[in-house]
């Protein structure tokens, strides 16, 4: 039920001495509270005026008991959020660092739905733990002693309640357990689903498979939904069977009470005082149950986030390498990547020289973005071995390897600051006349115009909204500015634009490549004749390489591709 990181957590030690103390305070004024009001009503019983006193003490104590409420949840915002976002630092600067490698071992929804709703999960975990854990450790044991005074036999009976009540808690908690987390599990694969759907959306409108896709997704919706239900009946089962028995407890001691007074053997005080403080003694325990669901995604949520940030860091090689230059080759020997879900790419054998743009090409699924992630360094190799500039590595997660690389994926991040930066982003230093120059090349004089504060206007989310011809346009404007960085990288930089856009796009980035190797993983048939060296995937595997005459002459599946990209197969 609790995670023991969660005490080796930064100030968790002096926040929980500070709660405890709290805690003390309030079990005090909880006592006071039932005394002053017993004696009160014992009086009126009597036929004694009200006792204004006691009456005093009563609202004095029921004041601070609020009180210390209010600042026990104070302290515990100020912590929880602290503490929080403490950790979503850590797992983005973990993923800003690891990259590619962690979000294909972990995928994209899988790390969004931890950045965002798993981050909230743990921040409700720390305040339930810290509330209510310490609220049952503490305050139950000064009300039984409290009772011990009352009525010795009352408070016993009480005690023994106790640990039946915590074994019910514990053998359902189990079960509740149990089913929570496969369904956390379940929770992370869906919103890795819904991700890579949202991603592939156009693929399958273009395929005409987005309303069969569509059924999918609602299917795995509804079955999630049925599970969560499955793990919401047991730990309602929980409370029920908790709030079932604290009731039995204090129905039996009211019944024990009621007899001794009617024969004579209990007062009024003490009989009074004992039925007030014990619903007080089960009512830690009654709220621990209560939030018992919630402490269980938080903790799934707060185990799954410290594995993340733990993980072992990606290999660097630590390989000092020159500027990119004419002569200069990379070679790939016998590179395999295994996935996690199963999926295998290589063995890749391929040599790449000089200022070559290099076309890669394949179906979606076939295994260009992960050749691209593997040359780029984003991604470690299974099995094989590079060489790059007569060095022989394992991995091209190499620091001088990557401040070489201009990389423009299908959807370029557009930062929230000002249309200055995101174009300056290779190169800070760059003057106004500079980005003007690059706005004007790549096509973005209409959107300058347009925006209120020129260059200084903040775009980005939640800002100034742009299209995706827009944002391409920023990133390559951003590689128009960078005269040293030789090696270029696209992943499918024009596939979810219209063919206008793309068109004109491609006279403003052909110039770019020049001088410089160029990584090109499209579908789109118009960029091949412009390589100079064409690799062809096909299911995880480099099954043709050349240039285009060559592998048109093979009449291999590198023309059977085409023709399927074609429509020309589907119309035989």
């Amino acid at each position: 039920m609790i995670d023991r990181h969660l005490f080796q957590l930064a100030g968790a030690n002096s926040i929980a001495k500070r709660l405890a103390v709290l805690e003390v305070l309030q079990a005090f004024f909880i006592i006071g509270q039932a005394v002053a009001l017993s004696i009160v009503l014992t009086q009126l019983w009597q036929g004694k005026n009200l006792n204004i006193e006691m009456l005093l003490v009563f609202i004095v104590c029921f004041s601070f008991r609020q009180i210390i409420n209010w600042l026990n949840e104070k302290i515990l915002d100020h912590y929880s959020s602290r503490v929080s976002e403490e950790l979503r630092k850590k797992l983005l600067q973990k993923v800003f660092v690891e990259g590619q490698a962690l979000i294909q071992k972990q995928g994209t929804g899988s790390l969004i739905t931890m950045a965002l709703d798993g981050i909230d999960e743990v921040r409700q975990y720390i305040k339930l733990v810290f509330s209510k854990v310490l609220t049952m450790m503490i305050v139950p044991i000064f009300i039984f002693i409290a009772m011990l005074f009352l009525n010795w036999l009352s408070a016993l009976i009480l005690l023994a309640m106790y640990p039946l009540i915590v074994l019910f808690m514990i053998i359902l908690g189990h079960a509740a357990q149990d089913k929570a987390i496969k369904q956390f599990g379940n929770f992370q694969k869906l919103s890795n689903n819904f991700i890579d759907s949202l991603r592939g959306i156009d693929t399958l409108k273009y395929l005409g498979l987005s309303k069969r896709y569509s059924k999918s997704i609602f299917r795995l919706s509804e079955r999630f939904r049925h599970r969560t239900m499955a793990v919401l009946k047991v730990a309602m089962l929980s409370t029920f069977a908790l709030d079932f028995f604290t009731t039995l407890s204090i129905a039996v001691i009211a019944v024990y009470l009621g007899f001794g007074l009617m024969n004579g053997k209990v007062s009024l005080f003490p009989a009074l005082g004992i039925l007030i403080l014990a619903p007080e003694f089960f009512l830690p325990i009654r709220n621990f149950a209560g939030d018992f669901h919630a402490t269980l995604n938080g903790k799934n949520a707060f185990k799954r986030i410290n594995e993340l940030i733990k993980s072992p860091k990606e290999p660097v090689a630590k390989i000092s390498l020159h500027t990119w230059q004419k002569d200069d080759e990379l070679q790939a020997e016998n590179i395999c990547f295994d996935y996690e879900k199963g999926a295998e790419i290589g063995p890749i054998n391929v040599k790449i020289k000089g200022y070559e743009k290099v076309g890669i090409i394949g179906m979606s699924g076939s295994g260009k973005t992960s050749l691209v992630n593997l040359l780029s360094g984003f991604l470690t190799p299974s099995d094989g071995e590079f060489e790059i500039q007569n060095h022989k590595t394992k991995t091209l997660n190499i620091p001088d390897w990557h401040q070489q690389l201009i990389y423009i994926p299908q959807q370029p991040y557009v930062f929230t600051t000002t249309l200055r930066k995101n174009i300056a982003f290779y190169t800070p230093d760059a003057s106004d006349e500079e980005i003007k120059e690059a706005i004007h090349v790549m096509g973005l004089d209409d959107l300058l115009a347009e925006l209120p504060k020129g260059l200084d206007t903040v775009i980005g989310q939640g800002k100034r909204v742009l299209s995706g011809g827009q944002a391409q346009r920023i990133a390559l404007a951003r590689a128009f500015l960078d005269k040293e960085r030789r090696v270029m990288i696209f992943d499918e930089p024009t596939a979810h634009l219209d063919i206008e856009t793309e068109i004109d796009l491609k006279k403003r980035m052909i110039p770019l490549m020049e001088n410089r190797l160029v990584l090109f993983a499209t579908h789109r048939l118009h960029w091949i004749k412009k390589m100079d060296y064409i690799l062809v995937m096909n299911h995880g595997q480099l099954v043709e390489q050349g240039t285009y005459s060559e592998l048109t002459k093979k009449n291999g599946y590198f023309t059977s591709l085409m023709k399927q990209m074609r429509g020309e197969e589907d119309a035989k």
